[in-house]
Formats: C-alpha cells, sequence, structure tokens
C-alpha cells in the first residue's frame, strides 16, 4: 500500500468543519493506505508560542476525538510530532536549501498574518511553517497526502523542496503527490466560516442538549425575515449542513420547502437535528469513555511514536549519510 502523512495542530476539540473536512475522510483512508497521522504540536507553537502550556491539553483533547471518530492505532500510527526529534532535525536541514521568497509566496502566510493581525507574527517559526510540514511529510516518504484544495500550495512547495534536495544530495525522497479530499464549506452558527476563535463552532462530541440549543439558535438565509418569505437554501449555514448529513432525497425536498415557504426555519432545523444525533452521540459517548482515562489515550500515542520514530531514524541516517555528516 502506499504510504500517506497527515497531521492536525492541537487547538483543543475539533468542530464538524474539522470532522468533514479532514478527520472522516482519513478514517476511511485506512483500509487502502499505510497511514501515519501527527498530532502536530510543534506547528502549533509557531501562533501559540506565548500559550504554550495550553498544548498538552489540546493533545489529548484532539486524540481523543481521533479515536472517537475511528481512527485504529491498530490500522494506523497515531503520534505526537514533538515525540519524534528527527521531525526537527529534517526540518532544520531542509531550511538550508529552502529560498525565501519561496515561503513568503505561500497564500496561507498573508491570509493568516491578516487573520491573527493582534499577534506578533514576524518569527521564523511562522514564516518556515511549510517547511516543517515538508518535513513531515517526507520524514516517513509518504507517497500522498491527503489535502483540501486550499492546502494544495503548501504541497507544491513541499515537493518543490524535495526536489531541490534530491537534486543537491540524491534521490531519497519521493516526491509528495496531493489526494484531493472534497471539504465541505461549513459555516457556523453565526454564518461565518466554522472556527474556534470566532466562538461559532459545533463540536464533533458536541453535548446533546448543547447541540439542540445551538442548531436553533443558527443564523438562516437572513433574507427570509417570515415564515411566508421564501428562502434561499444556498445563502443559508443549516443547509450546509444538510449537504453534509441529509440523504439526498430528503435533502432535496429541504430546499424545496425553503424556496417555497412551505415551512419554516425551526422545521428545517429539527429534520437536521434528527439527523446529527445518530452520528454525532456515539461519538460523544465514545470520547467522554475516552477522557475518563486519559493514561490510555497516551499510551496509543506513545507506542505510535515508537512506530513512526523506526521510520524516522532510518530515513535520517539516510539523509546525514547523504549530505555527508560524520556519524556520531
Amino acid at each position: 500500500m502506499k504510504r500517506i502523512f497527515s497531521g492536525m495542530q492541537p487547538t483543543g476539540q475539533l468542530h464538524l468543519g474539522n470532522y468533514f473536512g479532514a478527520l472522516k475522510n482519513w478514517v476511511q483512508l485506512q483500509d487502502s493506505y499505510e497511514c501515519f497521522y501527527g498530532i502536530v504540536d510543534l506547528h502549533a507553537l509557531t501562533t501559540a508560542y506565548d500559550s504554550s502550556d495550553t498544548v498538552a491539553d489540546a493533545v489529548i483533547a484532539v486524540a481523543a476525538d481521533w479515536l472517537s471518530a475511528g481512527l485504529d492505532p491498530e490500522k494506523s500510527v497515531l503520534f505526537i510530532q514533538s515525540h519524534v526529534q528527527e521531525h526537527a532535525e529534517l526540518h532544520l536541514i531542509l531550511s538550508m536549501i529552502t529560498p525565501i521568497p519561496w515561503l513568503e509566496r505561500v497564500p496561507t502566510y498573508k491570509e493568516k498574518q491578516q487573520e491573527l493581525a493582534g499577534k506578533d507574527l514576524s518569527t521564523y517559526g511562522f514564516l518556515g511553517y511549510p517547511v516543517l510540514q515538508t518535513a513531515d511529510i517526507i520524514l516517513y516518504k509518504a507517497e500522498v497526502v491527503p489535502v483540501g484544495e486550499d492546502q494544495v500550495p503548501h504541497i507544491e512547495l513541499a515537493r518543490e523542496v524535495t526536489r531541490r534536495f534530491n537534486n543537491y544530495y540524491g534521490n531519497i525522497f519521493p516526491e509528495p503527490q496531493t489526494l484531493l479530499s472534497s471539504s465541505p464549506k461549513l459555516r457556523g452558527t453565526d454564518g461565518r466560516k466554522m472556527s474556534k476563535s470566532y466562538g461559532n463552532s459545533i463540536f464533533m462530541a458536541e453535548d446533546p442538549a448543547e447541540l439542540d440549543r445551538k442548531v436553533r439558535k443558527m443564523m438562516t438565509d437572513p433574507r427570509r425575515k417570515r415564515r411566508s418569505d421564501p428562502g434561499g437554501p444556498e445563502d443559508c449555514p443549516v443547509f450546509d449542513l444538510h449537504k453534509v448529513f441529509t440523504e439526498p432525497e430528503k435533502r432535496e425536498e429541504v430546499a424545496h420547502l425553503c424556496r417555497t415557504a412551505g415551512w419554516g426555519c425551526l422545521d428545517c432545523k429539527q429534520v437536521l437535528l434528527d439527523r446529527m444525533h445518530p452520528v454525532m452521540d456515539p461519538m460523544k459517548r465514545r470520547r467522554d469513555e475516552l477522557l475518563m482515562h486519559p493514561d490510555r489515550i497516551l499510551a496509543v500515542l506513545h507506542q505510535g511514536a515508537d512506530r513512526a520514530r523506526r521510520v524516522a531514524r532510518q530515513t535520517m541516517e539516510q539523509v546525514r549519510a547523504a549530505i555527508g555528516l560524520l556519524k556520531a
């Protein structure tokens, strides 16, 4: 099987955007690829360098979400990035050959600066984020990286850096290929992009009563001010959720009733909730059970790091020999 690497920053409990944008796809890939999935805590420090005391708890939260969603440590290597020190070593080596203009032209570099305008991001760590990401991928000689379209420029940069390394030192690494996954654009409860920083998220392991409250208060099509006004599903954040939870035939009915004012928004939301609970409530129960035993979660991650480290050490032996560094 081809090998995959993908990672997720530990920013705390995962929301539905994380689940449908990446995690659900990762679970499905486990049966057809050799999967390495890392909780990339070093990446978190690129923006959370001044609140690093929150990272450890966030790692446990993400791991609990991963396991409750169906990532299986018997099928995939699940680990914490910083527990495999070779990530940092390869990142350092790659940083020696990566031109600064390559990093400055990555679209998300300026976008993230604008999004976090109140934070000082004039650091090498923030600029060099894609170099560390490249190291994460090629350390395991991953051939495929599952990403949404917004991450394609990062993988293109990873391919350029890999090609440059191979040109200098020999053909050590395969150039990673993108595996495009459909990433539905889920808006939050206020109509903006779903984000914990906006406080508008629906978490994938949401408490059932809280799920009801959030969905019933969600913003809908702003043009539909009265029950008798026809709506536009394409402009409604609630319909975004119907696209991922509601079966196609019922979804068409939902859209028709909205456009013709055949029902009210609360009716539409109840149909959605009837489909969300059977998916989300079991994840909530599994997550709660896991968090009762955080030592077991850590054991899974430690075992995964052992497996990842064996591969990473072999890779770095090749890298050091190719560069010409003396053995210790």
